[in-house]
């Protein structure tokens, strides 16, 4: 009940919030998902006058910005609709997907579930069409802006202020204040780089600082709902901590997802990590920046080096809001969020989020621990943030690369965690970084591991001791105790052993695929010869994909280079076996010896097949849309041959 008595002790001093959403894409995030977000965090347990929230559309796309006048003008009912039946979690289509019609009053608990399914249906009508239709167009003065906006990628700033809290007049149907809504998409020309999600959040520091200046700074995904309406509260008990709140520069939330299998087939809770390891940081620095779900001091993000004797007076930042009109706002903030704004200053460099990154929510977040600053990471019982987590194999390899890509980037730049934290960060901090930087590098190792001792085990070369040698006992105790652990930790944390063993698969995965591409690619990068790319993940499937994720099938059905790969490490290690076989059933005479000769590589091979039966099934025996590709199948048995045939001729 901490939350409550931070409300009683500060009251009027409770700091302003506000809250970025980000989007890039309205076809992969659909702006229905955007929505629930927004809505989500405008209802949050917090006075409405102190939250401004700031929708950042990279796709400048008008269907969104329809979209966020239908929430805008929804919200009038579900705010208090929230606070009259404790909404949780405060995204309607989360809520009403699992909530039930209530015995009391469900008349006005249909009419709200109507309100916001015709809204819906608006939206996904309006996405259909791919237009805006002219009546609409003709209701609000923000549509002329798209009469100038030649294409996503080249359009002038466009802000506009859906709801002015500071306005008497902006208030739900019950009379209470609204929390201010902003929409904005930043200037984009084609000759000027936009630096992405980091230049997209440091746009909204810019414009925010003018409108409502809040101390606190949420940011979250557009995918990534409220699913605690505490959470503000929560973060503020670290924040307003009389002995060490001053010191802390964010509150990092675990990152939760609401539409993950029972079994976890993609492994992307990431189960240990986050309820483990990430805990233990908070004793030498406090975790890294994870991009979404978290609470920033202003300041702090802004490039302010903390100092031993840095106090806030929250009376003063309580009420930091702007006097002048919306409309005056609007013009006035433009050119914050224009392409030639941050040239010649230390935007993406000292102030804001680090620039030329993949992973600029890591490198921002050393970045200000190097400052002196301190984080921490927090996990109440009820998650404070879901979101939506890959639906299918490509996009969860496409996701792991692009976030090792960066990792690596950063471990090979100046910003190493090893040299750059040097005297300024602990050097168990330092070393806390580098596992996650060197994960890519980890490929290595572990296509060894795949491949040398199937091949050697075709040409009839030992790499293990014997079965009766002593020296079995190390390499048993590593493979047999270290996994056991493994299966201990993650089923203390509330896996199962079908999902642990998801894990393992997908550890293999992502280190024999992703993680070889983002080694390759970053090599390339550091030679001149690519360029820094962002991909955004795909938040929309098919329903027979949809179908299958829910029914724990692994979805293949495409062609990609990572595919080709995974296809033929698998029939590789399977024509291992069969020549292990080969050698136990036709040497009847010298079967005992095969075994004690090559008894941990067979083993291994067994591991390694048994892991990849997903994939032969997607090879050889499945007929849905989510088998392999043919042409996958024929590449890799054609190369697993190649590979045996030059194996078995040198």
């Amino acid at each position: 009940m901490v939350h409550y008595l931070i409300l009683e002790r500060f009251e009027k001093e409770l700091p302003g919030i506000d809250i970025f959403v980000c989007t890039a894409d309205p076809l992969i995030e659909p702006p229905s998902m955007v929505v629930n977000t927004v809505l989500s965090v405008m209802a949050y347990d917090y006075p409405p006058e102190k939250l401004s929230i700031y929708l950042s559309d990279d796709g400048g796309s008008d269907l969104t910005f329809y979209a966020m006048l239908e929430a805008a003008n929804f919200s009038k009912t579900w705010l208090p609709f929230c606070k009259k039946f404790r909404v949780e979690p405060t995204s309607p289509e989360a809520y009403f997907r699992t909530a039930s019609e209530p015995l009391n009053d469900a008349d006005n608990w249909l009419s709200v579930k109507k309100l916001y399914e015709e809204m819906k249906m608006r939206i996904e009508a309006a996405i259909k069409l791919n237009r805006i239709p002219d009546h609409i167009r003709k209701q609000h003065k923000g549509f002329r802006e798209w009469d100038f906006v030649l294409s996503k990628h080249d359009h002038q700033t466009i802000l506009q202020i859906l709801i002015d809290g500071r306005d008497s007049n902006a208030v739900d149907i019950e009379g209470n204040p609204l929390p201010t809504l902003v929409y904005l998409a930043r200037e984009k020309r084609p000759q000027h780089h936009h630096h992405f999600k980091a230049g997209s959040m440091n746009a909204l520091i810019r414009v925010s600082s003018r409108i409502s200046n809040g101390p606190i700074i949420l940011n979250v995904d557009c995918d990534m709902y409220a699913n605690n309406s505490k959470a503000i509260k929560y973060s503020l008990c670290l924040f307003m901590d009389e002995k060490k709140g001053d010191e802390i520069a964010y509150v990092q939330f675990l990152q939760s997802f609401d539409n993950l299998t029972k079994n976890e087939i993609y492994a992307s809770s990431f189960r240990v990590l986050q309820q483990l390891e990430l805990h233990g940081l908070d004793a030498i620095g406090g975790p890294c920046y994870n991009g979404s779900g978290c609470f920033h001091r202003r300041e702090a993000l802004c490039g302010k080096k903390y100092e031993k004797n840095y106090k806030v007076d929250w009376k003063k930042v309580s009420d930091t809001k702007a006097d002048e009109s919306a409309s005056f706002l609007e013009e006035t903030c433009k050119v914050l969020a224009s392409c030639t704004f941050e040239h010649n200053t230390t935007w993406g460099k000292e102030m804001g989020l680090i620039y030329g990154f993949l992973v600029e929510d890591i490198i921002t977040g050393l970045n200000i621990q190097c400052k002196g600053w301190k984080s921490m990471y927090l996990s109440p019982e009820r998650d404070g943030f879901l979101g939506v987590a890959p639906i299918t194999l490509l996009q969860t390899l496409v996701q792991h690369k692009r976030w090792m890509d960066g990792h690596l980037q950063v471990f090979l730049s100046r910003y190493c965690p090893l040299l750059y934290g040097y005297k300024k960060i602990p050097l168990k901090l330092r070393l806390a970084y580098c596992p996650y930087n060197l994960w890519a590098a980890n490929c290595l190792a572990t296509l060894y591991i795949v491949v040398m001792p199937c091949l050697c085990l075709l040409k009839g070369i030992s790499l293990f001791p014997k079965i009766s040698s002593p020296w079995v006992f190390p390499f048993a105790y590593v493979a047999f105790v270290h996994r056991a652990y493994s299966l201990n930790e993650f089923l203390w944390c509330g896996g199962t052993f079908r999902g642990w063993c998801n894990d393992q698969r997908m550890w293999l995965f992502n280190r024999t695929s992703a993680y070889f591409f983002a080694l390759f690619e970053t090599i390339l990068k550091l030679l001149g010869y690519s360029r820094l790319n962002f991909v955004v993940t795909v938040k929309v499937a098919d329903k027979e994909a949809l179908k299958r994720y829910d029914g724990e099938l692994i979805e293949f059905g495409a062609t990609s280079p990572m595919f080709d790969i995974l296809a033929t490490l698998a029939t590789l290690n399977l024509f291992g076996i069969f020549g292990a076989l080969k050698k136990v059933i036709l040497d009847v005479d010298e079967d005992l010896q095969v075994l004690e000769k090559f008894g941990l590589q067979i083993l291994l091979c067994f591991v390694l097949v048994t892991i990849n039966l997903p994939v032969y099934q997607a090879l050889f025996f499945r007929n849905d849309n989510g088998k392999m590709p043919s042409s996958v199948t024929y590449k890799s048995i054609i190369f697993a041959m190649l590979a045996c045939t030059a194996t078995m001729c040198f």
